[in-house]
């Protein structure tokens, strides 16, 4: 399964998504994706397969993965303070991955139904979705 972490600002969401994914499915192949260089260097310390940095970086993963991890805002263009573009949006949007997205009330955007949760519970409720599409991959579309 090849899994695809986008992240922005700082990756700290994308470090503790890779990480618990990286023990959930071990033999997952996990790229990461930083909108900067930061968030795509924390992103690696949680133990991505590779990554790079950018929005043509996204574009050509979003192509390649299975499956796209990462908070509801990579889908909105000008979310996470602008660093998603237009063309960054609509590579995730028009993947034919599975999306797992993390539903953050924020990017001026609010999800109705979300209660707040931690970012940990968020976390381990993607990872769980993922490991999901992982165990019935026909199932799923996989």
């Amino acid at each position: 399964m090849n899994i695809l972490v986008i992240d922005a600002q700082g990756g700290k969401l994308g470090k503790q998504l890779i990480s618990a994914l990286r023990e959930a499915i071990p033999d997952a192949h996990i790229t990461a994706v930083g909108t900067n260089s930061v968030a795509t260097s924390n992103m690696l310390k949680g133990g991505a397969d590779e990554a790079a940095t950018g929005e043509n970086s996204v574009v050509v993963a979003s192509r390649r993965a299975d499956v796209i991890v990462g908070p509801i805002g990579i889908c909105i263009a000008d979310a996470m303070l602008g660093e998603i573009t237009e063309r960054m949006a609509a590579a995730v949007g028009r993947s034919d991955a599975k999306r797992v997205l993390i539903p953050f009330n924020n990017c001026d955007t609010n999800v109705v139904g979300v209660g707040a949760q931690s970012m940990g519970r968020l976390v381990m409720e993607a990872v769980s979705a993922v490991a999901q599409l992982e165990k019935n991959p026909i199932d799923n579309g996989l």
